[in-house]
């Protein structure tokens, strides 16, 4: 019944917009030359039309009669229709533009004209977004505010709809699937919102029917209108038909599959995910049409042979995809760590890491093969040149041949003995360079297991680059191997340094993960309950070099298959270490969803059909759970009005020493009727802010005091009973909200805003509060020290302004009284000790509390 009261007055609302909008009366020439023609201003009033809702709707109209648009009427339709839209804005819109029609008669045709220009950009294809998703909206936000004003009497003409459902349902659409899709979305919206231009009724709704008796839309348009989006919804029911039976048979084919093979390829998995998604989107469409249309959805039919196949979009919550709801590092510097890591070129040069190696080799290759070449033209030269002087000169040209030849053999001779001098001094060279490269290495991998750090891990991985040479990385990589059983914090590091080398230098990994295989086939095979530390350390550096994406995700799966097939002993443990480093990871990685998600399967069947001891079983649960957390809601954050939030941010966060003044005098500014209520209810909330600074909550409390005489009593009213209410529950999770008020009510006695009679009240009330009743073991038990660091709290707040006359004497009293409470307890715990002792320092009376207990 009120939704319907409220839909009425709608109808109402329109209607008055309507008969308004079809005979304006807008203002004279005269009229508008009064008002501000400026263009800063228009700018200034112009350019909130592109931000339009409710919120600031009455603002901006008082605004728009306040300024002469006349010249300004093209850039305000540029604005309105540039703006983005929500369902909940469209009334807005829809009031500003009734208001602009009335006033300028040339506004609805541009308003019209550009509001058309979402459907049909034109030629050129100007101010078309690429995003599809956002013309998409764009699209369903135009056609909602071009029905509503129609409605209204801004469009006169339905017929401005028809050539918008023209274009919405043709047949060339349903080539593309995003583009059906959007049109099936939207001629939902229309069919929805727009009843009566199908001649259909809503039950119930009179004023609905005699709202659309003055609208002019004839028995031809409707039978138009209800044509096509009839033809637009058979088509697109064939199509989804058609995808129906496709996916059916990749169903079929991929149970096949799976029966043989046990999982099915990336592939196959893709394009089944592809099918599945297009055709549950194209369905959840169809369905929303036929419900507009008042028509039945359509039912697929099932031959009930098919296995459907689950797929990562099903495990996903939501229907989204993992990294868009949860992602897959806890925290920002856990993601840095196993993801951002150094590049080694920029601190090693690259003939260190091997990169430049090949290019000088090619180098001296063609240094040799132009030498070679040089050589023979000049040994082909001297040849020519000898066989044509033979004959002239034959005599003197044999003697000089021979004599050359001699030269040439004595300085060979001495060429090849200097060249085994430089063979021999080279090799000792290098033997020195070895034997130092040697202790460099030695001390290095020493260091290694005190690199606990990102920082230092990262600097040995940079000094490591350095001594690279292939047998190095054979000491580095069984090094790595050798890591004590018991240290197992030191595998993240090494898997580190592992993932940051293997960029230059490959066979670093494979050599480590061949030695790492190599181990845990061995420890599988030999089936003995011993070395359950070696196991542990084996399956968690695997898990480690995972999720640097150093070993692949088929080992893992491998040595997680091969611990479930033989669920028993200390494969129990190793497959739950497994889990616990990686299986997160792999859980909510985009390619190994599907493969974790039916090993998690696996082993939570496991556990319900074995018989496990209660440490394995607690162990198996947590790894469960760590990998594939229960679904819980999403925390709801508050939402408050802007005026709270004014607040609370003056009070917990701009509030200080040096800006106290400032925010009395913001508080000040407040609508006090709104707010009195609001300010009380975070006055007393003294403990989500500094405990430093409770005593600025009551400089403000006696600052708004002098101007609002009700407040200060308001505040002292509820912080009383705050602590009463504290008393009578006794619950440790309040205790830190009871100190902070016990602190507050002292420092409003400080500031003059309560009695002495009032502290002293609360005083006894906490030391008697509960005693002498059948509750008094819960409401404050013997070992319960609580109650006297409430009254700590508050003697060194205030306690120092009781040294003369009354409140001296009451005092005096009340230390006697406090002194009997404190021995009832029995010996006091240090830390409550120590507060004594600190109160003691201002207030020196309390020493007879200590002077006269007995010792224990």
């Amino acid at each position: 019944v009120v939704r319907l009261e409220e839909y009425k007055k709608l109808i109402d609302v329109k209607t008055a917009l309507r008969q308004s909008n079809l005979n304006p009366e807008r203002p004279d020439a005269s009229h508008l030359r009064t008002l501000d023609s400026s263009i800063k201003r228009n700018t200034a009033v112009i350019k909130k039309l592109k931000a339009i809702n409710d919120e600031q709707k009455d603002g901006l109209m008082e605004e728009l009669k306040s300024v002469n648009l006349s010249k300004f009427v093209s850039e305000a339709v540029s604005y309105i229709c540039e703006a983005k839209l929500r369902s909940a804005d469209i009334q807005a819109a829809v009031q500003i533009c009734s208001l602009l029609h009335q006033r300028y008669k040339d506004f609805s045709p541009c308003l019209i004209q550009g509001l058309l220009k979402a459907f049909f950009p034109g030629k050129a294809g100007d101010d078309i977004d690429p995003d599809k998703n956002s013309r998409a909206m764009k699209k369903r936000s135009t056609l909602k505010l071009l029905m509503e004003l129609y409605f209204v009497g801004i469009v006169e003409d339905a017929s401005t709809f028809i050539n918008i459902i023209k274009d919405l349902t043709s047949v060339e659409h349903l080539k593309d699937r995003e583009t059906t899709q959007t049109n099936l979305t939207l001629l939902a919206s229309f069919a929805r919102q727009g009843k009566h231009f199908l001649g259909l009724q809503k039950h119930g709704q009179e004023a609905y029917d005699e709202f659309f008796m003055g609208l002019n839309i004839t028995d031809d348009l409707k039978t138009f209108f209800k044509k096509s989006l009839s033809s637009y919804y058979d088509a697109a029911v064939a199509i989804l038909m058609s995808e129906h039976a496709s996916l059916r048979a990749m169903e079929s084919e991929n149970a096949k599959i799976l029966n043989v093979k046990g999982e099915l390829s990336d592939e196959n998995t893709a394009l089944y995910e592809k099918l599945r998604k297009s055709f549950d989107q194209l369905l959840r469409c169809v369905s929303s049409l036929a419900e507009a249309l008042d028509m039945q959805p359509p039912v697929m039919p099932d031959d009930g042979h098919t296995t459907r196949v689950t797929t990562a979009s099903e495990l996903s919550p939501s229907g989204k995809h993992f990294s868009a709801v949860e992602p897959i590092w806890d925290d920002e510097d856990t993601k840095a760590f196993y993801e951002s890591l150094p590049d080694l070129r920029v601190f090693v040069p690259g003939v260190l890491l091997g990169e430049a190696e090949p290019k000088l080799v090619d180098q001296h290759g063609k240094v040799h093969e132009q030498t070679g070449e040089h050589k023979l033209e000049q040994g082909t030269e001297v040849q020519n040149n000898a066989e044509a002087s033979v004959p002239e000169h034959q005599l003197e040209g044999k003697t000089n041949v021979g004599s050359k030849n001699r030269e040439k053999k004595d300085k060979t001779g001495k060429e090849i003995s200097k060249e085994k001098e430089a063979d021999q001094k080279g090799d000792i060279e290098r033997e020195k360079v070895r034997v130092t490269d040697g202790a460099s290495l030695d001390n290095l991998l020493q260091r290694l297991p005190r690199c606990v750090s990102r920082d230092l891990i990262d600097q040995l991985t940079v000094e490591f680059c350095y001594l690279n040479s292939k047998a190095n990385r054979k000491k580095l990589a069984r090094a790595l191997f050798n890591v004590p059983r018991t240290s197992l914090e030191l595998l993240p590091f090494y898997s580190r340094l592992v993932a940051t080398l293997s960029t230059c230098m490959k066979d670093l990994p494979s050599m480590l993960l061949s030695m790492l295989e190599e181990e845990f086939n061995f420890l599988m095979n030999k089936k003995d309950q011993i070395k359950i530390e070696t196991k542990i350390r084996n399956i968690r550096f695997i898990g480690e070099l995972c999720k640097f994406n150093i070993a692949p995700s088929g080992l893992v799966f491998s040595c997680l298959k091969a611990c479930l097939d033989d669920f028993s002993h200390h494969n129990i443990d190793v497959a739950c270490n497994l889990l616990e480093t990686c299986g997160r990871f792999l859980y909510l990685s985009q390619g190994t969803t599907v493969r974790m998600s039916n090993m998690l399967e696996i082993l939570r069947r496991l556990k319900n059909v074995k018989n496990l001891d209660p440490h394995h079983s607690t162990l198996v649960e947590n790894a469960y759970y760590l990998c594939k957390p229960p679904e819980r809601s999403a925390r709801v954050s508050k939402v408050r009005p802007p005026l709270h939030q004014y607040i609370r941010k003056l009070l917990f966060s701009d509030l200080d020493k040096t800006s106290v003044q400032h925010v009395l005098r913001q508080l000040r500014k407040l609508p006090w009727a709104e707010c009195e209520e609001y300010l009380v209810k975070c006055f007393l909330k003294v403990h989500k802010g500094k405990y430093s600074q409770v005593h600025l909550i009551a400089l403000l409390t006696a600052g708004l005091s002098h101007y609002h005489d009700d407040f200060h009593v308001a505040v002292v009213d509820e912080v009383l009973e705050e602590i009463r209410v504290g008393l009578e529950l006794n619950d440790y999770a309040m205790q830190q909200r009871q100190l902070a008020h016990m602190r507050f009510l002292g420092e409003l006695y400080n500031y003059e805003h309560i009695d002495s009679s009032v502290i002293f009240d609360t005083l006894y009330l906490i030391t008697v509060f509960g005693h002498g009743t059948l509750e008094q073991d819960l409401l404050d038990p013997p070992e319960d020290f609580f109650r006297i660091r409430m009254i700590v709290t508050l003697l060194q707040t205030c306690g120092h302004y009781f040294d003369r006359g009354s409140s001296k004497r009451k005092l005096d009293r009340f230390l006697l009284h406090f002194q009997r409470y404190i021995l009832n307890k029995g010996p006091l715990p240090l830390d409550v000790e120590f507060d004594v002792q600190i109160s003691c320092a201002l207030c020196w009376r309390m020493w007879n509390c200590l002077l006269l207990r007995p010792v224990y």
